[in-house]
């Protein structure tokens, strides 16, 4: 069953076509699809060392091949920072045989996908989590800004996606909660200068062994934004304990910490209901982070009624 609406075919006949036409130097490995939760590429593997990576919603071709180049040049700048394993950018390749975007050719990271839960009570795990956001934010953002409106930027931006969401979640999640918790995010101001945020940790881009993570995957995101836009990572695969060993890690204070909640909320409320079906896996972090972040000890009590975000909201620059 197709995920989007707009959802293009890619199947694995026609991905060893485009790469054996394109790249004929590896006609000769072994061609598999990849079993993922991922939700924008088709992701295959090519041997052992190497991934195809196929766009799946149409676009338009000219934007696509630069939205393409833009990740690949964001990848190579957060291999500089990652304290960790993560993929490089190797080729662009063309349409094809019916299939309509450029698409492209990165290195294979070994590992496994993290999950909500496996790691959960790993205190390792949040230590590494810690040092990679740490690691992140230490990058010189070379005096760029957050561009766009979506995650990472204007809390309020997401107002009218969080009305759809809320809508389409009725019978499914308690909406009234949610709703008032929404309206409580929303008015906590931005308390810190961007910085360069890799924009998406959930568990499906982290590779873990053991209990260490040993890669970040799907770099192309790698850019200024809120600071507390990595936080996501603690709700979408920590427990309370493990959440408060990171936050103290990172000193986070009160206001930055609740809109790293924020911003996982926003996530998740979009994963729920829309991938319910097509994607079970992502419908079920969704659930997981939402659950978390209502039984959450530090967010029991209303945030706007804390001293701590009073006296932040009169200061923000929001």
């Amino acid at each position: 069953m197709a995920m989007h609406d707009d959802e293009l075919h890619i199947d694995e006949q026609l991905a060893r076509r485009l790469i054996i036409d394109q790249f004929p130097e590896w006609r000769l490995e072994r061609f598999r699809r990849m079993t993922t939760d991922g939700t924008v590429n088709a992701i295959f593997r090519i041997g052992a060392d190497l991934t195809a990576r196929f766009p799946l919603r149409s676009a338009n071709p000219t934007d696509m091949r630069a939205e393409l180049a833009r990740e690949a040049a964001a990848m190579r700048e957060l291999s500089e920072y990652c304290p960790v394993a993560t993929p490089s950018p190797v080729a662009l390749g063309d349409p094809g045989f019916g299939y309509p975007l450029p698409w492209t050719l990165q290195t294979w990271i070994h590992g496994t996908v993290a999950t909500p839960h496996h790691l959960a009570h790993s205190e390792m795990f949040a230590h590494d989590l810690v040092d990679l956001i740490r690691s992140l934010r230490a990058a010189d953002t070379k005096g760029r800004h957050f561009a766009g409106s979506g995650r990472g930027g204007d809390l309020h931006d997401s107002d009218a996606w969080m009305e759809v969401c809320f809508r389409e979640s009725d019978g499914l999640l308690p909406v009234n909660r949610l709703r008032a918790l929404w309206a409580e995010f929303r008015s906590l101001p931005k308390v810190a200068s961007d910085a360069m945020t890799h924009g998406d940790l959930i568990p499906g881009n982290l590779l873990v062994e053991d209990d260490r993570l040993v890669g970040v995957l799907d770099g192309g995101g790698f850019a200024p934004a809120d600071p507390s836009l990595d936080l996501v990572a603690a709700w979408h695969m920590l427990d309370d304990e493990r959440r408060s060993v990171l936050r103290s890690e990172l000193a986070c204070g009160d206001v930055e910490w609740w809109r790293g909640a924020a911003w996982a909320f926003q996530q998740a409320m979009g994963l729920v209901w829309y991938y319910r079906e097509t994607n079970p896996g992502m419908s079920t972090l969704g659930q997981t982070t939402l659950t978390r972040i209502l039984n959450d000890p530090a967010l029991s009590a209303p945030i706007s009624a804390r001293p701590g975000a009073r006296q932040s909201v009169a200061h923000g620059d929001d």
